[in-house]
């Protein structure tokens, strides 16, 4: 091709060319357009968080000392605690650990690496997502039906462990979910490498597959126990007392929570009780803060050790 070829070549795609001049300059405009509308929006998520915490700073941090951790709530707000409240929670949590993670760990597992592919396999997959978004109080009925009313003899009724089972109701189908993705994350080589040396398929999963899984477990897990603790309306269903004023001496006795005795402090009209529900937040809000940084360790020093 000459030089003059060359030349009339580029002449007749020149005007080609600017057609798509305006098109690539309207996409670029509203790619700004969008990305400005995305930074107007997160910024003003994080101003009204920022305005929330502040208030809750302010009208709580006065009231927040050793003897609100050590008393037991009261009907005077200036010798009122959340004792047994955070007790109560502490239990809970326990129990949510307990069930919820080996069952959603065991039930991940077998879902992704012992199911084959089937019409039933994604009938279940398909439930287990929907399971995930339903409304907490749905699971607060069903609790109050299964535990506290038909597994009475056995949980006590309106007690620790019906509310702790709820609660791993609740958050059973989000640590079979994070289970999946974990094990989804692990390289398929890692397998077939296994396979190659005769090894069985659990032989696989647990020496090679669920090490390489765990930090990803652990974190979801974890997140899925911090949405339990903060959980008020499954509580309130099966049943969860607003006053106590002992510490509960067995997985049979009556409870409260933290967000139970926050709300309980919120309904009240005296100024007081609503300083002593900010408290509550705060405390609250450490709680969670505690146990993301524990994911957060966790997941870190796993994936360190591999």
């Amino acid at each position: 091709m000459t030089a003059q070829d060359s030349q009339i070549l580029y002449d007749e795609r020149a005007p080609k060319d600017s057609l798509f001049q305006p098109n690539l300059a309207g996409r670029y405009k509203l790619d700004s357009i969008f990305s400005v509308l995305a930074l107007v929006c997160t910024l003003f998520g994080l101003l009204v968080l920022a305005w929330l915490l502040i208030d809750v700073l302010v009208d709580g941090l006065p009231r927040l000392n050793w003897n609100f951790l050590t008393s037991f709530p009261s009907r005077r707000p200036d010798q009122a605690g959340l004792l047994s409240a955070l007790v109560g929670s502490l239990w809970l949590i326990l129990i949510v650990a307990v069930v919820a993670f080996p069952v959603g760990v065991g039930a991940g597992i077998f879902l992704e690496e012992f199911v084959t592919d089937s019409w039933w396999e994604n009938i279940i997959e398909i439930n287990i997502a929907n399971l995930a978004g339903v409304p907490s109080i749905i699971y607060g009925l069903l609790g109050l039906a299964a535990f506290v009313r038909f597994m009475a003899p056995i949980t006590g009724g309106r007690s620790i462990l019906s509310g702790g089972l709820t609660l791993a109701l609740l958050v059973l189908p989000i640590v079979i979910v994070a289970t999946r993705e974990a094990l989804r994350a692990v390289p398929g080589s890692l397998r077939q490498a296994g396979f190659a040396l005769g090894a069985t398929r659990w032989q696989v999963v647990r020496e090679h597959i669920l090490p390489q899984a765990l930090p990803g477990i652990l974190t979801g897990t974890i997140l899925a126990l911090s949405r339990a603790i903060g959980e008020t309306a499954p509580l309130i269903t099966i049943g969860a007392l607003t006053f106590i004023s002992f510490l509960p001496s067995g997985i049979r006795d009556s409870f409260t929570a933290l967000p139970i005795q926050i709300y309980n402090w919120v309904s009240r009209p005296q100024p007081a009780f609503h300083e002593l529900a900010a408290a509550g937040i705060i405390v609250l809000m450490v709680v969670l803060l505690l146990m993301n940084s524990l994911a957060i360790y966790l997941r870190n020093r796993l994936q360190q050790s591999r």
